[in-house]
């Protein structure tokens, strides 16, 4: 294991752990209590925290402010990807090598743990513990509220379900995947710049970084789909082709999409040179986007 991915994996143990002391105490019913907790306890790189944490010690913003915003962001991921998981989206049995939320619980248990999720990311943004200056708190909601919701994730996702039954253009392919997956990276890189009064040439400057980035894991992420490891990625491959969704590699080829990914993470890396030594972690998690295996 490279020191970066030792990093990553230190990293993940020490957000996990904030993370879960963010549920609330106060346990309403035991069974959404448990499937949420079981829900974040399946895990993953937690890379939009990273990224987000990353980009906020490069502007010196306090480590509560920046954990407490990366929280909130993969709130709204985790929200995601239970709803994905319903047989009414992507209908997956397995993420992660865990039993998805819905298939351990229940569909309607489901649906609520994405709910509370959801509500629970903005209900922490607009907390003082986030930012003393509420007009940086309102901002930080407006900008996650732009990302996950019908101008971004949620609009992505409407769209990928749509693709099953089109004949989609690249232009039209990149900017649904921009507003799925992008999105939620541009929060995640823009949020420091956000937390630390940063001018709009810094916000515009990570913005476009972000939209390179998750480009790039998309890419990724249909390579893994046609070419990965089940053992490694934790969850069934070769979907879209059985569903017949037009991807970056169905549409270029795996060879041209992996060209593709490495041209866009090198132009994410040429944005954030200008934060020299001080973004070097960042250079080197940006770098693990398309050589990942799950």
């Amino acid at each position: 294991m490279s020191r970066i991915e030792k990093f990553i994996s230190k990293f993940a143990i020490e957000f996990d752990y904030f993370f879960l002391k963010l549920l609330p105490t106060k346990k309403y019913s035991q069974k959404l209590h448990d499937a949420m907790k079981y829900s974040i306890k399946v895990g993953g790189k937690r890379l939009r925290p990273l990224f987000l944490i990353e980009i906020s010690k490069i502007f010196n913003v306090k480590k509560i402010m920046a954990f407490r915003a990366a929280a909130a962001i993969e709130l709204i991921h985790c929200y995601s990807l239970v709803h994905d998981d319903l047989p009414s989206m992507d209908d997956d049995s397995m993420r992660r090598g865990h039993p998805t939320c819905h298939i351990k619980y229940d569909e309607a248990t489901a649906i609520l743990v994405g709910d509370a999720f959801l509500t629970l990311a903005f209900e922490i943004l607009s907390q003082e513990k986030t930012h003393p200056d509420a007009e940086i708190r309102c901002k930080l909601i407006h900008e996650l509220s732009r990302s996950s919701g019908l101008s971004g994730m949620v609009g992505g996702q409407k769209l990928d379900l749509e693709a099953e039954s089109k004949n989609l253009k690249l232009s039209e392919i990149m900017n649904l995947q921009k507003l799925k997956t992008g999105e939620l990276f541009r929060f995640s890189c823009v949020a420091g710049s956000i937390l630390a009064k940063k001018g709009l040439n810094d916000f515009e400057n990570l913005e476009n970084y972000a939209y390179k980035l998750g480009l790039a894991f998309q890419i990724q992420d249909d390579l893994l789909d046609v070419t990965g490891d089940e053992s490694k990625t934790g969850k069934k491959l070769k979907k879209d082709l059985k569903r017949g969704k037009q991807t970056f590699v169905s549409f270029m080829g795996v060879k041209k999409a992996k060209e593709s990914a490495e041209q866009l993470i090198e132009e994410a890396l040429d944005i954030i040179s200008k934060y020299g030594d001080d973004g070097e972690n960042l250079k080197q998690i940006t770098k693990i986007i398309i050589n990942r295996s799950s």
